[in-house]
């Protein structure tokens, strides 16, 4: 009995040694003293990290603080959101609805939601569940990712509202990023299964996979509060922001999850869709969603090619395939790459809005392709510093535009009232303490304070710092009176660091007043 004791310490002890030594090979030497002095580097309050390589979990593990507020540890374990990569996550779900035959990934959408429709009748016939992944719809971005668009509705309430929304290009003309349109592809699940996107998710993905602390819903963050709260650099520090519910676009950027689930999600979509015993999607479906299905410009760094899969981005990197994504939604930003030639899997998952975990993947992959002929962190860190003071110059150019001492036409009651556009619903503006007060979607959470800029211009200072600035102006009819309103939302800021402007991707939105 001795002896057998004996020979299992030996083996464990070899076990130990041998991933040891694993590691030492696929992570860089001194590559948690790195981490923390680029966190330092780049104020970054809390991360997670997992990496796997040839079906094995190398790396699982938390660095920093989950808040500012509340410095407790992050660990492997520590909850993220880890927004987009949530996209390829309802791909994956669907894949399981092609694999029992249930759907075809080039099945209109209406044969599954009969009442859906975009503002053109022939788009609406024929758009796909394919044009939905791979974001060929045409009508892009509601809301930017620091406002949320009918967040107190339902799925079906939101999804209604795209009878009106105008195409920002022709359908199946170009490259056009809509999280709308993957929260229609998630609602194909219940469609044809009678069950939630968030119950299938669950039932399929994460409990067969043994990932408890992966779900669809900040409602559900586990108990014991082991969550990583979002950050952002406000006027030069970082703050702690309030955590908002995303449960309207889950299946577009919902997933909460950890490095620990992470890993296993990775070790999944590398393995043929296979994780230990379970075949969860085939390994046909698996090449779907993994294969460049339309082709994008290609970028210095994303070079010779550049296209998309279902969720998943697809470039040739030093002559190998590289599978990402990016996620971000209010302080919240994660980087998840994939080199399946080499087995290689690497998600970074932050509290704060930085490049420093594009810098950490790609320091990995090319120390396991034993190319380190770039320091990726000075190269993103340099990058970065020249945006902000690009954006911060154009910022402070736009504000010297401003013309001082000018005073509303009206007084302020004279502004208050309900308006409405038929796609962005209502827009109440009431008087609280001699200060003009907007609230949108009728959401108190959407509420804000007018400043006066200049004549009848005005600046929303949101009431979440989170969600910055936004500016308003309103219009009088020809007898004078105050009878709409003009709210500019920004659909992506040049640098959010730098404020919600400068931009130039943005959607001017009109109000009509009703009362």
């Amino acid at each position: 009995m001795k002896k057998n004791h004996q020979l299992l310490f030996l083996l464990l002890l070899f076990l130990f040694q041998t991933a040891d030594v694993q590691a030492q090979d696929i992570l860089p030497e001194n590559f948690e003293q790195w981490i923390l002095d680029g966190m330092e580097q780049w104020d970054i309050p809390g991360m997670a990290i997992a990496v796997v390589k040839d079906n094995e979990i190398i790396l699982a593990e938390g660095y920093g603080i989950r808040n500012l507020d509340d410095p407790q540890p992050v660990n492997a374990d520590t909850q993220f959101g880890v927004a987009s990569i949530s996209k390829h996550m309802t791909a994956s779900a669907l894949a399981i609805l092609v694999d029992k035959e249930l759907i075809d990934w080039h099945d209109p959408v209406t044969k599954y939601i009969p009442w859906f429709k975009l503002s053109d009748p022939w788009a609406t016939a024929n758009v796909t569940i394919h044009d939905l992944l791979t974001h060929q719809v045409g009508v892009g971005r509601l809301l930017g990712n620091r406002l949320q668009f009918m967040n107190n509705s339902s799925r079906e309430e939101m999804l209604y509202q795209m009878r009106y929304h105008e195409f920002e290009e022709p359908f199946r003309s170009a490259y056009v990023y809509s999280n709308v349109m993957y929260t229609l592809a998630g609602e194909i699940v219940p469609a044809v299964t009678g069950q939630s996107w968030d119950e299938f998710m669950a039932e399929q993905f994460f409990g067969p996979m043994e990932m408890s602390r992966t779900n669809t819903s900040v409602d559900d963050l586990h108990e014991d509060g082991n969550m990583a709260w979002p950050h952002q650099y406000i006027e030069g520090e970082i703050v702690t922001i309030p955590l908002r519910n995303w449960d309207v676009s889950s299946p577009a950027g919902g997933v909460n999850s950890t490095a620990t689930d992470m890993a296993k999600w990775m070790i999944k979509q590398l393995n043929n869709g296979r994780y230990n015993n379970l075949q969860l999607i085939s390994e046909q479906s698996l090449t779907e969603i993994q294969t460049p299905k339309i082709a994008r410009e290609a970028s210095s760094v994303d070079a010779p090619q550049n296209s998309y899969g279902y969720g998943y981005n697809i470039t040739d990197y030093r002559g190998f395939r590289l599978l990402s994504h990016g996620g971000a939604t209010d302080g919240m930003n994660t980087t998840y790459m994939l080199v399946p030639e080499i087995g290689l899997g690497i998600i970074v998952m932050t509290n704060v809005f930085t490049t420093f975990r594009e810098a950490i993947a790609r320091t990995l992959i090319d120390h396991n392709l034993n190319s380190v002929d770039r320091d990726w962190n000075d190269i993103y860190f340099n990058a970065y510093t020249n945006r902000y003071n690009i954006a911060r110059q154009q910022r402070e150019e736009f504000e010297s535009t401003r013309i001082p001492d000018t005073t509303p036409t009206h007084s302020m009651e004279e502004y208050t009232g309900l308006y409405h556009n038929k796609l962005y619903q209502n827009a109440d503006i009431r008087l609280e303490n001699d200060k003009l007060i907007l609230t949108i979607f009728d959401d108190e959470k959407l509420t804000g304070e007018l400043e006066h800029w200049h004549h009848n211009t005005f600046r929303i200072h949101w009431n979440n710092p989170g969600m910055r600035e936004e500016f308003l102006s309103f219009d009088m009819n020809l007898n004078g009176e105050i009878d709409q309103l003009n709210i500019r939302f920004t659909l992506r800021p040049m640098l959010i660091q730098a404020g919600a402007y400068p931009t130039d991707y943005y959607r001017d939105v009109i109000y009509q007043r009703t009362q």
